[in-house]
Order: C-alpha cells, then sequence, then structure tokens
C-alpha cells in the first residue's frame, strides 16, 4: 500500500516539478528539469518498477497540462526512472547510508543511462514515431543527456544525501 500511494504523490510532485521549476535551457522543448533529480530520490527509495510507473504517469499528466502528450519521451522517463531503482537497488537510504562508494557508482550508472535513454532512445523513437527531423531531436536528446545528468548528478545525489541523513543509521544505539 505504502509504494501505491508513493506512486501516487510521486507522480503529482512530477507534474508540479515539471510545470513549476524548470529552468529553460535555450534549446526548444528542452529545459533544465528537476523531475528527474526527484525521481531519482524514488527510485533509491521504492525500486525500479515504482520510479517507472512515477516517470510515466507523472510525465503524461504534465504533457496533458500542456495539451499534448510526447509519448516517445513519456516512455523514456519511465525507462529512466527504472535506470534511478536498478542503479540504487543496493543503496539504502533509510539505514541512513549513501557512501562515496554508492554515490560514484550511483552518477555512473545514471550518466550512462541519460545518454541511452535521452542521447539514443528519445530521439530516435522520435524520428520513427513523429518523423522529427534527426538533426533537431538528436540536439534535444543530447542536450537532455548533459543537462538530466548534471540535475541529478547535483540534485539528485544531494536530496538522497539529505534524506539518508535523516534516517537512524545501522548499528546505531539510537531508538526509533
Amino acid at each position: 500500500m505504502q509504494t501505491i500511494v508513493a506512486i501516487g504523490i510521486g507522480s503529482a510532485l512530477f507534474v508540479i516539478l515539471g510545470r513549476f521549476v524548470t529552468i529553460p535551457s535555450g534549446i526548444p522543448n528542452t529545459n533544465i528539469e528537476t523531475t528527474y533529480p526527484f525521481l531519482s530520490l524514488m527510485g533509491a527509495l521504492y525500486g525500479p518498477l515504482p520510479a517507472a510507473l512515477i516517470g510515466l504517469i507523472g510525465h503524461t499528466l504534465k504533457d496533458l497540462t500542456y495539451g499534448f502528450p510526447w509519448w516517445t519521451w513519456i516512455v523514456c522517463s519511465g525507462l529512466i526512472g527504472a535506470v534511478y531503482g536498478w542503479a540504487t537497488r543496493k543503496v539504502d537510504l533509510k539505514s541512513g547510508e549513501f557512501t562515496k562508494k554508492a554515490i560514484i557508482y550511483f552518477n555512473v550508472v545514471q550518466v550512462i543511462g541519460h545518454a541511452v535513454v535521452w542521447g539514443l532512445i528519445a530521439p530516435t523513437l522520435d524520428v520513427l514515431v513523429y518523423s522529427e527531423a534527426a538533426s533537431k531531436v538528436y540536439v534535444q536528446g543530447l542536450s537532455s543527456t548533459l543537462l538530466n545528468s548534471i540535475a541529478v548528478g547535483v540534485i539528485g545525489t544531494l536530496l538522497m544525501k539529505a534524506y539518508a541523513s535523516t534516517q537512524t543509521k545501522k548499528g546505531s544505539l539510537k531508538k526509533d
């Protein structure tokens, strides 16, 4: 039940962040997003499937507020949520630990994930599904790769570190 509630609340927060907490990058339809750092935290807390659903549902609802869902990138939001959950599958933030080794591993995997998802899959799907100009969508995809990797690397890492610091560390004598 907790996971279902997290998917619902996470999707709503994804919409709010996507609508109101983005920074234009100067590249059409490409922004510096706060949705993906948040999604990385949700992936670390709940795993690949809930994070994928939050990405799918949240991105769909966000796009509907603009009028038209862009399905190729919606699917990719789900994929990157799954990547975050997979990259943090051995990280237990609830135990109060987010070690330097875990931070480095997560960030290497998330950068590779962004490169594959936004740099390759999203623009390729745009060309195949929407007949978009390859030169345009690959620039958008590579820009998204860079911007999302930095946003998640900085903001996502800080969110996970902050969350872990609020938890009782494993082996602590402190009572819950």
